[in-house]
């Protein structure tokens, strides 16, 4: 099992994670830190991985910018939605970046939905941008809705 690398506060261990990431086609650990912070609801940690000027798109939201916006977006956002990459590819790769596409599913209270998650590394493994799209149609998102 995998461990945080982000101790709790109170305490000098590190937490377990609460799922196993497991990405299809996907090596690096950086991205596999993202999803288990996310899912861990290690907010500030997961905004650590960025670059201090790194942007997070979120579907339905403008882009945010920098460490700060993207840990209090996630804290307001992101509790409870389970993240599940399934699959994905590096895109671009050269000496300055590299660029991941990763298809899943994040699951909410009351519906799952497929994503698509676009992950840019800066030579240093930083995160520049994720860039999050909601990979259903109008008529999926408006069979979720309670009338």
């Amino acid at each position: 099992m995998k461990t945080s690398s982000s101790p709790d506060p109170t305490t000098s261990v590190t937490k377990p994670l609460t799922m196993k990431v497991d990405i299809q086609g996907i090596h690096e650990p950086v991205i596999y830190e993202y999803f288990a912070r996310l899912n861990n609801g290690e907010f500030i940690a997961t905004s650590e991985l960025f670059t201090e000027q790194g942007c997070l798109n979120p579907p339905f939201d403008k882009q945010l910018q920098g460490r700060d916006a993207i840990a209090q977006y996630l804290e307001e956002q992101a509790k409870g939605i389970i993240f599940s990459p399934e699959y994905g590819e590096i895109l671009i790769s050269d000496s300055n970046h590299t660029q991941y596409q990763i298809q899943g599913k994040v699951e909410l209270n009351w519906f799952t939905v497929n994503i698509s998650w676009s992950i840019d590394l800066n030579d240093t493994k930083e995160i520049i941008l994720v860039d999050v799209k909601l990979l259903a149609s109008l008529d999926d998102l408006l069979s979720f809705s309670r009338i």
